[in-house]
């Protein structure tokens, strides 16, 4: 594995068939796309709807396979992995999604959705698995009160917790965060964005996080990359990208983001302001 790299995507393309039988036409969700995220930062992926965020997201992590292109993922060539192998592979990178309600079983208790992925990845004794789903609960703000709850019991933004300590609980080196606040309301998206910056600062994480809202992405990333329809337009770090955009797209982005809320935020909340959403 190349250590100043955990995520390397070379001239990735993913195409669709689209149209009716006898007129389809070929789309291009991602279209020869150079992206690198670097150990212990946080890459941001910024673009409308539809301009292959997303598709990026679930390809660096195998939940979809390129059209052609090269990615690796956490020291493996991603594209290649199969079955088992790739099974085991899961415990290195995880990804969080944007509609926590839906991903949540709503018949299982807290303490059974975090302790979930250790059963599937055969991790640890009970014992073992109890001290993490404790230590993860904490760390992302809910009591271990919660542990017997179910979901509906929980508000929008302890659900969207909830998700992010299912995907931490094994300890990944790398997080894919696509929209992880999105359906939020802004004082929550607030609470969510100081979670996350927090845990990625002390656990030393490797992360893409993807949105639509360039002030939620320059607020948690390091580096910002810039989609449209499927191909990178700009790229830099994020606090260049604010100041002084390159591509008229991205200036489009920016000045929306000055009119968002996020601006005065400021990570390092304890806990307890963080646990009464």
């Amino acid at each position: 594995m190349n250590e100043n790299r955990v995520l390397q995507m070379d001239k990735v393309r993913k195409t669709y068939r689209v149209g009716p039988l006898g007129k389809k036409t070929t789309m291009y969700a991602a279209k020869d796309v150079d992206l690198t995220v670097r150990p212990n930062t946080v890459m941001g992926l910024v673009g409308e709807s539809g301009s292959g965020k997303s598709t990026l997201g679930r390809l660096a992590i195998g939940l979809i396979r390129p059209t052609s292109g090269a990615i690796e993922c956490v020291g493996e060539n991603i594209v290649t992995l199969r079955g088992e192998r790739l099974r085991k592979h899961r415990l290195r990178m995880q990804m969080i999604f944007q509609d926590s309600g839906s991903s949540l079983n709503p018949r299982m208790t807290l303490q059974e959705l975090l302790e979930e992925p250790l059963v599937v990845q055969r991790q640890g004794n009970t014992a073992e698995r109890q001290r993490r789903v404790t230590k993860v609960a904490d760390e992302v703000g809910l009591s271990h009160r919660y542990l017997t709850r179910l979901p509906h019991e929980f508000s929008g933004g302890q659900r969207q917790r909830i998700s992010i300590a299912r995907a931490l609980i094994l300890e990944p080196e790398f997080i894919v965060a696509d929209e992880p606040v999105s359906a939020l309301d802004v004082s929550v998206q607030a609470q969510v964005l100081n979670i996350l910056k927090d845990i990625q600062e002390d656990r030393g994480l490797s992360m893409l996080f993807i949105s639509h809202d360039l002030s939620v992405v320059n607020f948690i990333s390091d580096e910002v990359t810039v989609l449209l329809r499927g191909e990178v337009v700009e790229r830099g770090q994020a606090g260049d990208i604010m100041r002084s955009p390159q591509n008229s797209y991205t200036q489009t982005l920016v000045n929306a983001a000055h009119m968002g809320d996020l601006g005065d935020v400021k990570p390092g909340h304890s806990q307890s302001e963080l646990s009464t959403d």
